[in-house]
């Protein structure tokens, strides 16, 4: 790598010189740390000595031992395993916490202060720290101590109310998107809180739970119901205002059609040579489509059911009709436009092999980084971050494994 090409990396690395202790686990903390990290933050992760994070049991599959679900949230990380139950490990983590500027956490309201770790002890070592708690239902009210799982909050969110088919069950979206969410508001409130304390405001905690981020995408759909009293339902793939736009079967598989104003109707209609349907009464104009939707569904899906995804995206595409496949995971993995744009990343894992992960969509200067570190192993780093950051020496170090209080895996360091 030559010089320009080193200068150029690192002013992609928006948070270098950031440093934040991630005392999460599972999925929507340390979604959010990876996030940060991808932005050029050290993200210090400290895990319980003998399991570490829940997720690394999350399996099958596994890979050289380490499982793939930790893999895909946890780049960019040095692991630092520490017993927090233990005085000495509570001392550690304090000392860490001294020459720190974010900690974060996803323990339900109270954990951290019966550990001695609360927000008022956290300050009293370093008044500048930012604390960032994730909860499941947040720190107050009836529900703040419930366990904050995906599904559940899918559920209680109304998310799950609005998704599925109209005559079958509430249906989860098929990704963990409450998690994700939360720790995409957690960086947000994070960012943010780091531009206030830079410009000479305190150093606040931000608190975000799952529900009330999930809750927040009902937006149109509330909206809905506070303008009307009536509570929007399951519609499947089908647009409320617009049709048609969802979703129809063709002979090898499955498109989204949008035919979302009457010049893109006019458009299906040639395409299709359906000008019999252009000049029904029943389908004139958008409103007309959407009141005869039963109607129009069967008509349409009469229509594509006989010719390939692939002729249909030529044919559309070439009318300038929005349409898209559905695709699987497979083949989104493989897309050309991922590849094309570097989306898809490959990291070097001491005993995983070559992990690949899709990486941040977050483009700086429209350059993506190229220097991603796989997800470390358990204590991966726990005596090199020890050593530089809290001043440990190798004999301590030492007394501190013989008693259990943490963990290395310093062979495989980097």
């Amino acid at each position: 790598m030559n010089q320009q090409q080193a200068l150029t990396q690192n002013d992609t690395k928006l948070l270098s010189g950031v440093k934040i202790l991630d005392l999460t686990r599972v999925v929507s903390g340390p979604y959010a740390t990876m996030q940060l990290g991808d932005l050029g933050a050290q993200i210090i992760k400290i895990e319980e000595p003998v399991n570490g994070d829940d997720s690394r049991a999350f399996g099958p599959p596994f890979i050289g031992g380490e499982s793939a679900y930790f893999l895909s949230v946890n780049r960019n990380k040095q692991s630092v395993a520490i017993d927090l139950k233990s005085p000495a490990g509570k001392e550690l983590l304090l000392k860490l916490v001294e020459s720190s500027d974010v900690l974060v956490e996803n323990f339900r309201p109270g954990t951290m202060a019966r550990l001695g770790l609360g927000a008022e002890a956290l300050k009293a070592r370093n008044p500048s720290l930012i604390h960032c708690s994730i909860t499941g239902f947040g720190t107050t009210g009836p529900d703040s101590q419930r366990p904050g799982y995906d599904l559940i909050l899918q559920g209680e969110s109304g998310i799950m109310d609005i998704t599925g088919d109209p005559q079958g069950q509430p249906t989860k979206v098929g990704t963990s998107i409450g998690d994700m969410i939360a720790g995409l508001y957690a960086t947000q409130a994070i960012l943010a809180a780091l531009l206030k304390r830079q410009n000479g405001g305190e150093a606040h905690s931000v608190h975000v739970s799952m529900l009330d981020s999930l809750s927040s995408l009902l937006t149109f759909n509330a909206g809905i119901y506070y303008a009307t009293g009536v509570s929007p339902t399951r519609r499947g793939n089908e647009h409320p205002t617009i049709c048609p736009y969802e979703t129809f079967q063709v002979s090898d598989g499955w498109l989204n059609l949008g035919v979302a104003n009457d010049k893109f109707w006019h458009l299906f209609c040639e395409v299709t040579g359906a000008k019999h349907l252009e000049a029904d009464s029943r389908f004139r104009s958008a409103p007309d489509r959407v009141s005869n939707r039963a109607d129009l569904r069967p008509l349409v899906a009469d229509l594509l059911i006989g010719k390939t995804r692939a002729f249909w995206m030529s044919a559309f595409g070439e009318a300038g009709i929005p349409c898209g496949e559905i695709k699987t995971i497979q083949e989104v993995c493989e897309a050309e436009q991922l590849q094309s744009r570097g989306m898809i990343i490959k990291m070097e894992h001491p005993t995983a092999g070559t992990v690949l992960n899709i990486d941040s969509p977050i483009r700086v200067d429209d350059q993506n980084a190229t220097d991603d570190c796989a997800p470390p192993l358990l204590g991966q780093h726990t005596r090199t971050v020890l050593q530089s950051l809290a001043g440990l020496s190798e004999t301590h170090l030492d007394e501190l494994e013989q008693a259990g209080v943490i963990r290395s895996n310093d062979q495989h360091a980097r």
